[in-house]
């Protein structure tokens, strides 16, 4: 009797463990001038980036910034410039948390942007605006790192690909420059049902 009591208590508790959803991703909408985009963050992946993108989210720093590089059918970058194109200061460098059985550069990802150092992304992003594999880890050599996926557009996409055919024009030494400012006007933390805001 004692026995089969045991043997249904560990079936109930298999069953209440099993039947637990697992956490909530965060998400993030990123007003921008054309448009709000809705990005499903993923910590579990990418525990480091996910906490170091939504410490700059908490404190403002991506309001009143600008994607200052477009490039159609390859990707849109910003957060890290106004519209005078002044890089803002930034939090110290972050790990390249880029691996193989990471997330991939597919159409509709957000990525951390930085330069030939695998370990330099500070601020700035990208979302890709197409299947781009070469941006994928392919060896631990610094010229395979790759470029660390840590979230996805669930929506606005629309958004993005209207950014992504803007004209642009060389200034200030930088190539791929929108001609008029594409504005992000704020990045804000959204609850479960991505119509509160938490922060």
């Amino acid at each position: 009797m004692k026995a089969m009591k045991l043997i249904l208590g560990l079936a109930i508790s298999l069953c209440l463990l099993n039947s637990q959803e697992p956490p909530a991703k965060p998400k993030v909408s990123i007003s921008t001038s054309y448009g709000a985009v809705i990005v499903e963050l993923e910590p579990e992946i990418a525990p480091i980036t996910v906490e170091n993108f939504l410490n700059y989210v908490r404190t403002g720093y991506y309001n009143e910034t600008i994607f200052h590089r477009v490039i159609d059918g390859f990707m849109i970058q910003g957060g890290g410039m106004n519209v005078d194109l002044e890089e803002k200061d930034t939090n110290p460098p972050i790990k390249n948390e880029s691996k193989a059985d990471g997330m991939k550069n597919l159409r509709g990802t957000i990525a951390m942007a930085r330069t030939e150092a695998p370990n330099s992304a500070t601020s700035q992003f990208y979302i890709n605006l197409a299947d781009n594999s070469k941006l994928d880890f392919s060896s631990s050599m610094s010229s395979g790192i790759g470029y660390c996926v840590f979230g996805k557009v669930i929506s606005g996409m629309e958004v993005v690909d209207r950014i992504g055919k803007v004209r642009t024009v060389r200034r200030r030494g930088h190539s791929d420059v929108p001609e008029f400012a594409v504005k992000i006007i704020k990045i804000e933390l959204l609850s479960e049902d991505q119509g509160e805001k938490i922060l």
